[in-house]
């Protein structure tokens, strides 16, 4: 699937994908915290493990996100 192929899964299912919409909306705001921290100068040793836990978090979904939009790309290849 090249990038432009993608970008259209992509928007097709946060149009249509109550689930989809609800990963990528946590992907965010995780994505948001993952930035309140590093502008931060020093990280506690709970906000150290909490950069980690969200970085982990965040790659899971996104794997979830990709896996979707594979399955998606894979049952509608040809449609048009």
């Amino acid at each position: 699937m090249s990038v432009a192929e993608a970008q259209e899964v992509k928007n097709l299912l946060l149009r249509d994908s109550d689930q989809f919409r609800q990963l990528a909306e946590r992907h965010h705001q995780l994505d948001d915290r993952l930035h309140e921290l590093t502008e931060k100068h020093y990280l506690s040793s709970a906000e150290e493990i909490e950069e980690v836990t969200i970085k982990k978090r965040k790659l899971a979904l996104k794997d979830q996100m990709e896996q979707i939009m594979r399955n998606y790309a894979a049952e509608h290849r040809g449609d048009s």
